[in-house]
């Protein structure tokens, strides 16, 4: 199936992803390991089914230099041995907060706890802050259906420059 609308192609569109991408320059540029960023984006678009968000994820983390056993497992990580305390926290916040319709209390206070354990304020108003950005960016993705396979690391760098 091909995609709906070509939100690239849009004047409109470009627009709002210029300033899309600002708030995520924010997030970049904020001392939450780049890794975690990645890992947890990458978790949102799984549960949320955003190809085109999976295949930009998995492709920037490898271009990063993350593994592809970590890659491989991040769907999985609750039964993975390669995460750390802090990462698996973040993924915990990423799956809570992707899957608020699915639960009262939104983010349990556990996972909250445990992300206060391993972040600190900077690091929490960006991770919180990515979580909303990337379920934002999936639902912009899946909506127009814009498929995953043709992404290149850092092919966005300079059209939101």
């Amino acid at each position: 199936m091909d995609a709906r609308f070509n939100m690239f192609d849009n004047e409109i569109a470009m627009k709002f992803f210029k300033r899309f991408a600002n708030a995520g320059l924010v997030i970049q540029q904020s001392p939450l390991p780049t890794s975690t960023q990645e890992l947890v984006s990458l978790r949102a678009s799984q549960i949320n089914g955003c190809g085109w968000c999976i295949d930009m994820h998995t492709k920037e983390a490898a271009a990063g230099g993350e593994s592809a056993v970590r890659l491989n497992l991040v769907a999985a990580w609750r039964e993975s041995t390669v995460f750390t305390e802090a990462e698996q926290a973040a993924l915990a916040l990423a799956e809570e907060g992707t899957r608020l319709a699915d639960a009262y209390e939104g983010v349990s206070d556990e996972t909250w706890a445990q992300v206060r354990k391993h972040y600190d304020d900077d690091q929490i108003a960006a991770l919180v802050s990515l979580v909303a950005l990337i379920n934002a960016a999936n639902r912009l993705a899946v909506i127009v259906h814009q498929k995953g396979g043709s992404y290149q690391p850092g092919m966005f760098a300079a059209a939101f420059d």
